[in-house]
């Protein structure tokens, strides 16, 4: 069973040692609260100063709906990379699925991003999100995401291998 981890303290600098996704493409500000293996909690503050903001739109300001999707993942990352043998692993998106906006980001915004993890076997993992601003549900989506250095131990080449080895 996993124990509720209390990672109040688990800003960027942390965050970077789990995850390897770096300026300018990492869209977590702070993880609120994590349970390793099962679920996370992360906040995303946007303004006017993000580099995508002032071009998207002159007239009406708002964050993309790709940049919104990506601080889901990087949430959902969370949820297993949080455990020691996923720590700091490559992690290549696989599938976005049910994917829903409702709600337009603006600067001044803060997206809170809940996460749980779905199952995780043979470097494939499957979640979902979900984003609120002000208790408004924002956007949401479900994911699927590979491992590599775990997901290349299945393929058929790799099992093929480790039999000639041991011969």
């Amino acid at each position: 069973m996993s124990k509720d981890i209390n990672l109040v303290g688990l800003d960027i600098k942390k965050i970077l040692q789990y995850q390897r996704n770096r300026y300018p493409f990492l869209f977590l500000d702070r993880i609120i609260s994590i349970v390793p293996g099962e679920k996370a909690t992360g906040i995303k503050c946007f303004t006017y100063n993000e580099m995508f903001i002032p071009g998207h739109f002159d007239d009406e300001p708002n964050v993309p709906g790709f940049l919104q999707l990506e601080c889901l993942v990087q949430t959902f990352l969370m949820t297993f990379q949080s455990l020691d043998e996923f720590k700091g692993l490559k992690v290549n998106d696989a599938a976005f699925n049910n994917v829903k906006f409702k709600r337009k980001i603006i600067p001044g915004d803060v997206l809170l991003v809940e996460a749980e993890l779905h199952s995780i076997k043979e470097g494939v993992a499957t979640g979902s999100a979900r984003s609120t601003v002000d208790a408004e549900v924002a956007c949401s989506a479900d994911f699927v995401v590979d491992i590599p250095e775990i997901l290349n131990r299945f393929k058929p080449n790799a099992m093929v291998a480790i039999c000639e080895d041991q011969i």
